[in-house]
């Protein structure tokens, strides 16, 4: 079998005047369709611009390519020009069957979550130190005024009063360490400490003994709440 890079033979550069486009192509009947299409190219550009030459070239190229499919039909292939064959019908039916599938969009990225930004609250202990400044003189002035009002207002204001103490007490808390949560934390739990005292404190006095005090029974259980939440307020930090 002639390699299909060789020249034509009888030529300069250009196909042979032989009676088989074979042989005007310079390559055997057996030759596969990759030899072919080397040979005419090699051909092509053996012959230059000629269009003489170029005209001879194709023509040489489709005669042989015609006469590999009559060969087909009439059952005389070789093995070589069947699988060239079958290359050359395959190829355009793949395409075929198989059109090109139009490209899904892109699905966004969802947001990534940055686990730095969310932070657990922490609990510690506040640390005792005596208030400075305005901390100081406002609850003292503040808390002041309200066992004021207790002594001299009647016995149904005690939850008013304790619940005025008590806003005044987280006011505080919050301006001295900067924790909202802790400071109302801290108010109600002395809140309920102070009522607790008062309860056991109610108990314990009896309401025929004389106090030297316009008191009565709410108003004395409400006293200890109202002095816890003031030290709280001057001295939690």
């Amino acid at each position: 079998m002639t390699n299909g890079s060789a020249l034509p033979p009888g030529a300069t550069g250009g196909p042979s005047d032989g009676s088989s486009p074979y042989e005007r192509l310079g390559i055997a009947s057996d030759a596969s369709f990759d030899e072919v299409q080397g040979a005419r190219q090699h051909c092509l550009d053996a012959v230059g611009d000629d269009p003489q030459a170029r005209a001879r070239v194709e023509a040489a190229y489709d005669a042989v390519l015609m006469e590999r499919l009559r060969e087909r039909q009439q059952g005389r292939v070789s093995s070589a020009a069947l699988s060239a064959s079958k290359r050359e019908e395959v190829k355009p039916a793949v395409i075929a069957r198989a059109p090109s599938r139009p490209a899904l969009p892109a699905m966004p990225s969802l947001p990534q979550l940055s686990g730095g930004k969310l932070t657990r609250p922490k609990f510690s202990m506040p640390r005792l130190a005596l208030a400075e400044g305005r901390e100081r003189w406002v609850p003292l002035a503040g808390q002041g005024a309200i066992l004021l009002l207790l002594l001299v207002s009647p016995p149904s204001s005690d939850t008013v009063l304790l619940a005025l103490s008590t806003l005044l007490t987280v006011v505080n808390l919050q301006r001295r360490n900067g924790r909202f949560l802790a400071a109302v934390g801290w108010s109600f739990a002395l809140l309920g400490l102070g009522l607790l005292m008062g309860g056991v404190l109610a108990q314990l006095v009896d309401p025929a003994l004389p106090l030297g005090l316009p008191l009565a029974g709410e108003q004395l259980q409400s006293l200890p709440a109202l002095i816890l939440l003031l030290l709280g307020a001057l001295l939690l930090a």
